[in-house]
């Protein structure tokens, strides 16, 4: 998984907040798959109505202006971007998310890489962590509003009951152009050594060996 900090600012968190403020919020059970659905309880923004069309097109533009985002997830296609708010005693226990979901244009989106964009300060409610369970064991993330986790989807994870205050977050589902997660993690390792390395021979030869990978991994 990746940690990426200040994906948005104190004022574009302010903006997404004073928007979620004004926008009708639906039961988040009716985005979830069928068993995915017994375990949910929160809500989520209408994703039909065009104001949240028009935030996600926004959070979609920050994250993709996000080096780091953009590099390790390499997006060819998104789901909709669903934004969720968690109350007191909301959770969505253990579950694993879709292989297959929809994109924008209603067709099928192989779900590679998931995200949670965290809005809400850490300190405004309780519990709400999301709960990634891993070969490595068990991870708890609260992060800082404005920060995201980005992760492969497939994952057993959960939301822990949120006990006290507001829990708001963005998620989403990104079809990567690289669909194996060992050419993703190398093309990302070579980016950034590329980056470490100043002007002259040997950051052309990472530039031309990740152009190289991508001609032979991408799929389009």
């Amino acid at each position: 998984m990746l940690l990426i900090q200040s994906v948005l600012d104190t004022e574009d968190l302010s903006r997404v907040r004073d928007i979620l403020s004004g926008l009708p919020f639906r039961d988040g059970r009716l985005s979830a798959g069928a068993t995915a659905r017994q375990v949910k309880a929160n809500q989520q923004a209408d994703a039909d109505n065009p104001k949240t069309a028009a935030l996600a097109d926004f959070v979609r533009k920050k994250l993709m202006a996000q080096p780091l985002f953009a590099n390790y997830a390499r997006p060819a296609r998104w789901s909709k971007l669903l934004f969720s708010r968690y109350g007191a005693e909301d959770a969505y226990g253990l579950h694993t998310d879709d292989a297959l979901m929809r994109d924008e244009d209603g067709d099928a989106l192989r779900t590679d890489l998931s995200f949670t964009l965290f809005l809400a300060d850490p300190a405004s409610y309780e519990g709400g962590a999301l709960s990634l369970e891993g070969p490595e064991g068990t991870r708890d993330i609260r992060l800082v509003a404005g920060d995201m986790v980005i992760y492969r989807t497939g994952l057993i994870h959960q939301v822990t009951p949120v006990t006290k205050g507001e829990r708001l977050a963005c998620v989403g589902w990104v079809q990567s152009l690289i669909r194996r997660e060992d050419q993703r993690e190398i093309l990302f390792d070579l980016w950034q050594l590329q980056n470490a390395v100043p002007q002259g021979p040997a950051r052309l030869t990472a530039q031309k060996s990740i152009g190289n990978l991508l001609r032979m991994w991408s799929e389009t």
